[in-house]
């Protein structure tokens, strides 16, 4: 119950901190996952990211355009994010993809990237359902880096 509260908290505090463009328009990004990828699968030793990563630049240029974004004008330059992660068991559609930036202060690609990580080991340690994860970065992953990195000291 601690932990439903702490995450509702986290979710009312954080995004008062949050400038335009650090979360995804969620009417085009909710977040996708791709059942085939369980925990056990996410967890082992011989899975790596690489081996699923398939964006065609295509489908990258369909996500800069939907969010009006040109990749060398600011806030670029950008990645073409998953929003749940891939190493979260993230799909690769485009429901799941969005530019983000690597040089907006304090949240961007870099700080999201420490967040999956952090997901990551929590989930195959089992403190953390590969569920819960997938819910709390697909809702507001800076309300999750709050909730399980702690606040910026920025």
């Amino acid at each position: 119950m601690q932990l439903v509260f702490a995450l509702a908290l986290a979710l009312l505090v954080a995004p008062c901190a949050v400038r335009a463009g650090d979360l995804p328009d969620p009417s085009m990004t909710p977040g996708l996952v791709d059942s085939a990828l369980t925990k056990d699968r996410l967890c082992s030793r011989d899975f790596h990211t690489a081996s699923i990563r398939n964006v065609p630049s295509a489908v990258k240029a369909q996500a800069y355009e939907a969010y009006h974004l040109v990749p060398g004008e600011s806030p670029c330059p950008c990645e073409i994010d998953h929003l749940v992660s891939l190493e979260l068991g993230g799909s690769n559609d485009i429901t799941n993809l969005w530019p983000q930036s690597y040089i907006t202060v304090p949240w961007n690609a870099h700080k999201k990237d420490a967040l999956e990580n952090h997901l990551h080991k929590l989930v195959c340690e089992d403190k953390v359902t590969l569920a819960q994860a997938q819910r709390e970065i697909a809702v507001n992953w800076i309300s999750s880096y709050v909730l399980r990195v702690g606040e910026l000291s920025e």
